[in-house]
C-alpha cells in the first residue's frame, strides 16, 4: 500500500539517479532506482503526506483557465460505503491541447522545434513537423470536426496507421472537448464495430490503406465492413473521414496542395471503396480550413478519451480517462521516468492504438515540448537492423520498447545491432510485460553497450502511465493501491457497475490491479505478473513468469509461455509452450534438458513441467501480448476458444492443437 512523499523533489531522484549503474535482483532481474508516481520511500515504512500538497505543486506548472473551487481531491475506494468515484481538481477548467501546443508555441517559444520525426514503412519515406505546424493542423482539423457537427462530449473513433494525422485527430478532438476512441489499425472489422457500438461514436476517421512491412492493409475496406455491421445493428455512426495515405495528396497550411512525404512504397494507388453519402476525403475538408480555433475549456473531470483493453475473457472494456488528472500525470511521469532533457530525441516504439502510445507518444512528450520519433513500420523490415538505423538517423537518446521486440531481435544475433553506432543512446526502457533476465542482459550489454540504464516500467491502460518502474519478476501477493493518483481511470464507459466489480469488489477500500507483487527487505517492489497466472502445484505457489524466464535462459529457446493443466495428484501441473531460435530442433533430448537444467536446477523439482510442447509461434494480440487463456484451452484440448478476433495470427491455433502433448492420465 503506497503513500506519497512530501514534494516532487523528494518524490523523484535527481536525474543523476538514472545514470547509476543498474543492479541485478535475486533472480537476475534488473532494478533501476525504483521510484513511483505514487511515490514511495526506499525504507519499508511508507512516508505519509497529503496528495493535495504533492500534486498541487505539479498542477501549478500547467495552465488553468479557472482554478478548482472545491477540494483538490475527493474519492471513495470502498464499495461498502457507496459509489466508487475519483475527482481531482473538480471545478478547475483547462484544455489539454492548449497546454500541449499553444503554450509551447506562444509562451515557451518552441514553435520551430521539431515535434515529430515521422519515419515511414519504407526507408527514406519520412518527414517532420514542428510545434507551430502541428498547432496549425490541429486547429484546422478541429474546425473540420466542428463543421461536421462534432461537439463537446461526442465520441469519435480513430482507425489509422502510425501517421501524423493520427496525432492531429486526437488533439483536434481534445481541443473541442470531444472524446477520441483510438482503435489499433490491426484490429478486424468485428473488433472495430464492437468498439464503435460500445461508445456510440458518431464519426469515424480512417485511411485508404497502409503497408506494414511488405503486407498491404486495405484499411478502408475493413472500415467499410465495420460500418455496415454497425448500421445493421442500429449505430448512430453517420460520417467517415478518410486520409489518402498511399499516394497521398497532402494539404499544406496555406491551403495549397503538395506531394509530401516522398513515396517509396510498393504500391502507391489503392482503389478505396467509396460511399458519397458517408465518406469524405481528409485533404478536401482541410483545404481552406482556418488555422485558428478557440479551444473548448473543459472541467478537469470532463472526459478526455476512451481506450479499450482486453479482459481475461477477451471481451474489451472501455477505460475512461479525464482531462486534468491525465494531463498532469502523463506529462510528469514522462519527464521523470526518462530523465527528459530539452535536447533529447525520444522514441517510443508502441503503437498509438495502445495506452503506451497515448501517454508516451502523444500527450506526455508534447506536454514537455519534446521531439519524438513516430515510426510506421516494423522492427524487421526491410532488414532486422531497421530500429538501430532509425536510432542513428535521428540521434535518438531515449528509447522505449517491449520485451517482445527485444526477444524477436535477439533471434538474429548481435551483428545487426553492432553494425550501427547507437552512440546517441542514453536511457533504454521496457514496457508491456515482465522482461526475462536474458532479454534484459542482451538489451543492456548489446544494445546499450553497458552504458545505458534500463527503466523497466509497470503500468496498465487503467493507470495512464507507469505507476512503478525498476521492477522484477518474482513474488506472491496481490498488488493493490490504497489511494488514487491523478491518472487513474475514472470508470468503464457505460459500465460503472462492472468497473466497481472488477477493480474494487475483491478488497473494499483498495484498487486491485490484478497483478502479483512483493516488497523485499531493501524496500524494492517486485511484480510477478497477473495473479491468474499463478499456479498451485502440490500446495506450492509458482509464478509462470519465473518458469518462463528459466526456459528462455536456454540458448535454444527464443520464447516461452507457461500455463496450468489439471493433474490428478498435484492439483495443477505446468504445461509449457516453447518457440526455438533458428538452427535448433525440438527433440526428446532437448525437452529433457529443458526440464532438468532449465527448470529443476534453476527453480527446483517442484517446478518441473509435466508437458513441454514445441510452438512455431505463440498466439498473440496485435500489441504482442501472449493470450494465455487460449494456451490454457489448447493445453486442455478445449476447442471453445471464445473471441479470437484480437489475435495477430489466428491460424497458429490449429497448428498448436494438432501438435499438443498427450495429456491422458
Amino acid at each position: 500500500f503506497l503513500d506519497p512523499v512530501k514534494s516532487p523533489r523528494e518524490a523523484w531522484a535527481h536525474p543523476q539517479t538514472l545514470r547509476e549503474p543498474p543492479c541485478v535482483g535475486c533472480s537476475g532481474v534488473p532494478l533501476v532506482s525504483p521510484r513511483s508516481l505514487i511515490p514511495v520511500s526506499r525504507s519499508r515504512a511508507p512516508v505519509p503526506v497529503a496528495f493535495a500538497e504533492f500534486w498541487g505543486d505539479i498542477a501549478k506548472e500547467f495552465f488553468w483557465k479557472r482554478q478548482h473551487t472545491g477540494p483538490f481531491l475527493k474519492y471513495n475506494f470502498d464499495v461498502t460505503k457507496g459509489k466508487i468515484f475519483i475527482e481531482w481538481m473538480k471545478g478547475a477548467t483547462t484544455n489539454i491541447c492548449y497546454n500541449l501546443l499553444d503554450r509551447n508555441v506562444n509562451e515557451k517559444k518552441l514553435g520551430d522545434k521539431v515535434a515529430f520525426y515521422w519515419e515511414g514503412n519504407e526507408p527514406g519515406d519520412s518527414t517532420k513537423i514542428t510545434y507551430r505546424e502541428l498547432l496549425h493542423r490541429v486547429c484546422q482539423f478541429a474546425n473540420v470536426l466542428r463543421s461536421q457537427g462534432v461537439k463537446k462530449g461526442d465520441r469519435v473513433s480513430i482507425y489509422l496507421p502510425m501517421i501524423l494525422e493520427l496525432v492531429v485527430a486526437m488533439l483536434a478532438c481534445a481541443r473541442i472537448g470531444a472524446l477520441h476512441s483510438v482503435v489499433f489499425a490491426g484490429f478486424s472489422a468485428d473488433s472495430l464495430c464492437e468498439r464503435i457500438l460500445d461508445c456510440g461514436c458518431s464519426l469515424l476517421i480512417t485511411a485508404d490503406a497502409f503497408y506494414r512491412g511488405d503486407k498491404l492493409v486495405n484499411l478502408k475496406q475493413i472500415a467499410d465492413e465495420a460500418i455496415q455491421k454497425c448500421i445493421d445493428k442500429g449505430s448512430s455512426l453517420k460520417k467517415c473521414i478518410v486520409v489518402k495515405h498511399l499516394g497521398r495528396e497532402e494539404i499544406a497550411v496555406d491551403g495549397t496542395c503538395s506531394k509530401s512525404p516522398p513515396l517509396k512504397r510498393l504500391c502507391q494507388e489503392v482503389q478505396a471503396p467509396w460511399n458519397p453519402a458517408m465518406d469524405t476525403w481528409w485533404h478536401e475538408l482541410m483545404c481552406g480550413a482556418s488555422t485558428e480555433c478557440e479551444p473548448e475549456w473543459c472541467d478537469a473531470e470532463d472526459e478526455l478519451f476512451i481506450l479499450y483493453t482486453s479482459g481475461s475473457t477477451g471481451k474489451p472494456k472501455g477505460v475512461l480517462h479525464t482531462v486534468g488528472g491525465y494531463m498532469i500525470f502523463a506529462a510528469t511521469s514522462f519527464k521523470y521516468v526518462f530523465d527528459y532533457q530539452p535536447e533529447d530525441v525520444y522514441w517510443c516504439t508502441a503503437d498509438i492504438g495502445w495506452i503506451t502510445g497515448h501517454s508516451y507518444l502523444t500527450y506526455g512528450p508534447l506536454a514537455n515540448g519534446a521531439t519524438s520519433v513516430l515510426f510506421e513500420g516494423v522492427p524487421t523490415y526491410p532488414d532486422v537492423g531497421r530500429m538501430w538505423s532509425i536510432v542513428d538517423k535521428y540521434k535518438v537518446t531515449k528509447f522505449y520498447t517491449a520485451p517482445t521486440a527485444i526477444r524477436l531481435l535477439m533471434k538474429y544475433g548481435e551483428e545487426p545491432v553492432k553494425k550501427h553506432s547507437r552512440k546517441s543512446l542514453k536511457v533504454l526502457g521496457t514496457v508491456g510485460e515482465p522482461i526475462n533476465p536474458e532479454a534484459w542482459l542482451w538489451y543492456y550489454r548489446v544494445v546499450g553497450e553497458e552504458r545505458c540504464p534500463i527503466v523497466d516500467t509497470f503500468w496498465q491502460t487503467e493507470t495512464v502511465s507507469p505507476c512503478w518502474w525498476g521492477l522484477g519478476s518474482v513474488g506472491s501477493v496481490c498488488l493493490v493501491f490504497k489511494q488514487p493518483w491523478p491518472g487513474i481511470m475514472r470508470t468503464l464507459y457505460g459500465k460503472h457497475q462492472q468497473f466497481e466489480t472488477v477493480y474494487f469488489q475483491k478488497f473494499p477500500g483498495y484498487y486491485v490491479t490484478g497483478d502479483g507483487c512483493r516488497r523485499d527487505k531493501d524496500g524494492y517492489y517486485w511484480i510477478t505478473g497477473r495473479i491468474d497466472d499463478m499456479l498451485n502445484v502440490s500446495g506450492h505457489l509458482l509464478s509462470t513468469a519465473e518458469v518462463e524466464s528459466a526456459l528462455v535462459e536456454h540458448p535454444a529457446v527464443a520464447e516461452a509461455a507457461v500455463v496450468s493443466h489439471p493433474h490428478p495428484l498435484k492439483g495443477e501441473c505446468l504445461y509449457c509452450f516453447v518457440t526455438l531460435r533458428e538452427g535448433y530442433e525440438f527433440t526428446k533430448s532437448l525437452e529433457d534438458e529443458l526440464k532438468k537444467q532449465g527448470i529443476r536446477e534453476k527453480i527446483g523439482p517442484i517446478a518441473t513441467p509435466d508437458y513441454i510442447q514445441y510452438a512455431p509461434s505463440l498466439p498473440k494480440t496485435r500489441s504482442g501480448k501472449i493470450t494465455r487463456r487460449i494456451l490454457r484451452k489448447i493445453a486442455k484440448n478445449d476447442q471453445d476458444l471464445g473471441d479470437i478476433s484480437t489475435l495477430a495470427d489466428p491460424g497458429i491455433i490449429t497448428q498448436l492443437f494438432n501438435s499438443r502433448c498427450d495429456t491422458k492420465q
